[in-house]
């Protein structure tokens, strides 16, 4: 038998055994029990608007915080890693080492909970201050990383040129290499906005008001009141709606980046 062949067959092979399986299940499943503990419509109508413009709001909320810290403090991390001065690329090294390193669950308690013991009960100001900040200090430990790769992926001969003309180092910096280097990088940058959004889940172990719960705390405590799991997949049908048009984003841009390219 040739190669050719023997492929084809074990591909219509497993064809076949997805199909059985899944048959399999179809038959033999519940739907109507499924339905009323996964997706309850009365459940469901009832909570949707509180989903939106309570935890929806509040998941957003830590997300645009988060991200516009982590940012900014990671553009400084990435300038301060490509310094000459030692001490500034120390600095930035062992933050980004620290930072990637430990779990986002530990740095929130850590800025939540550690933080007013040791400064004797001074914490991070505001309702969103501590998730917002923890989400900041860590998405910018990553987002340096990215930004540093984008600067390096510019071509070094865009700063030789722009100092030729006599511009000073931070302003060919601010004005000709950041800019293209952040073109560069709208991808990755995409990629770890949904990470972020994803992680905002994790703000609930500061504890949170039935105001300020976001997606998956709403969820699970909706669901406890309920003894009904329709809460989590509307809470899901929620992340999916904001993660998904953002990784298609992602995929567009990054095919139009090949193209420009080539």
């Amino acid at each position: 038998m040739e190669r050719r062949t023997r492929i084809r067959l074990t591909r219509y092979a497993i064809y076949a055994a997805t199909i059985l399986v899944v048959g399999f299940v179809a038959v033999r499943a519940d739907w109507g029990s499924l339905q009323e503990a996964f997706l309850d419509p009365e459940i469901f109508a009832e909570q949707f608007w509180d989903i939106l413009t309570i935890a929806a709001k509040n998941t957003l909320i830590y997300t645009l915080l988060g991200y516009t810290l982590g940012l900014v403090w990671g553009l400084v991390l990435a300038l301060m890693r490509l310094s000459t001065i030692t001490p500034y690329r120390w600095f930035a090294t062992t933050y980004i080492e620290i930072f990637r390193g430990i779990p986002l669950l530990l740095t929130l308690l850590i800025i939540g909970y550690g933080l007013p013991i040791a400064l004797n009960g001074t914490k991070v100001p505001g309702t969103y201050g501590p998730g917002a900040v923890a989400l900041g200090v860590v998405a910018a430990a990553y987002l340096a990383e990215t930004i540093r790769a984008g600067i390096e992926a510019v071509p070094r001969g865009q700063m030789e040129a722009a100092r030729s003309l006599g511009m000073s180092y931070g302003r060919a910096m601010a004005t000709i290499v950041i800019p293209q280097a952040f073109r560069i990088i709208v991808p990755p940058l995409t990629n770890e906005l949904v990470l972020l959004i994803k992680d905002t889940s994790l703000v609930s172990v500061l504890g949170t008001t039935q105001l300020t719960e976001e997606l998956t705390k709403f969820a699970r405590d909706n669901a406890s009141s309920t003894f009904n799991s329709t809460p989590y997949i509307a809470a899901a049908l929620v992340y999916l709606c904001l993660t998904v048009p953002l990784t298609r984003l992602s995929a567009t841009l990054e095919k139009r980046g090949k193209r420009g390219n080539r």
